[in-house]
């Protein structure tokens, strides 16, 4: 069996401090091959830094992914061409830099995991998701399994994403939210599934933010930037499940486990 970990989005501080203490001991728990993780609100919550794009690499991420927030931090929009562990949704125009899918060998069957974005609600001028993938997959080799995070706004659009793909890819599995859903579930074409896969960093937070800040914008209706939160450290996502042999997902096991974080001493 191959066993792919895909985390919930990382936030912040306290998601980098949720990694670096727990996820050795997930990938040994559920026996982990290959490990995706969101990275798109890991610097200060929103986009990724190069500097820790490359921390989160050498603490065992193998493979970074994000939608609409990646190119808020500029150095990534130079750094993206160089990195090949980092994935900008493959909707994108051609002009953005980076690479949309990664190909991987795992137990002697190649992988392609490719990242894609939503239309809905995401404010972005970008290409149909559904026509892109669909472009997509017709260029994948027979023998090759093919699995899709689809980082989108609505549980309408990725539900609907899962029946146009179901039985051509392995799995699609949903990001954005920062809540892990519990709509996890295999379909009898052998596609896994869930609307949304979490977060790492804060349990007690909104989204891994501070909620007395958060409380304060909903009330006041005055713009504040939002605050780490550093409350209950946990880690989130999925565990798929493939069978090397017929290329179908077998299961998808949701993880939460409870992680000891704590916010560093400030100078």
């Amino acid at each position: 069996m191959i066993k792919i970990l895909f985390l919930g989005e990382i936030v912040g501080r306290a998601g980098i401090a949720a990694v670096k203490k727990g996820l050795d001991g997930v990938k040994k728990k559920y026996e982990i091959d290959y490990t995706v993780a969101n990275g798109e609100g890991v610097t200060n919550g929103f986009g990724l830094g190069k500097a820790h794009a490359l921390q989160l690499f050498k603490m065992g991420i193998d493979l970074l992914t994000g939608g609409e927030k990646l190119f808020y931090k500029l150095d990534m929009v130079e750094f993206l061409p160089k990195a090949s562990f980092i994935l900008r949704p493959l909707n994108y125009p051609q002009q953005t830099p980076g690479r949309s899918v990664k190909n991987i060998t795992i137990k002697d069957r190649k992988l392609v995991i490719i990242n894609l974005q939503g239309n809905s609600d995401m404010r972005q001028n970008i290409q149909n998701a559904f026509i892109s993938i669909d472009s997509f997959l017709k260029k994948v080799e027979d023998d090759t399994i093919s699995i899709v995070q689809f980082h989108a706004a609505t549980t309408a659009e990725k539900a609907t994403m899962l029946h146009y793909l179901d039985g051509r890819t392995a799995a699609v599995i949903g990001t954005h939210t920062k809540v892990l859903s519990a709509d996890d579930f295999v379909t009898e074409k052998g596609t896994g599934y869930i609307s949304d896969n979490g977060r790492v960093g804060a349990f007690m937070s909104v989204g891994g933010f501070a909620p007395e800040n958060e409380i304060h914008k909903l009330k006041s209706q005055i713009p504040e930037r939002s605050k780490e939160s550093w409350d209950d450290g946990i880690i989130q996502g999925v565990v798929v499940e493939i069978n090397e042999i017929t290329g179908r997902c077998e299961n998808i096991v949701p993880i939460k486990e409870k992680v000891s974080i704590e916010r560093p001493k400030e100078n």
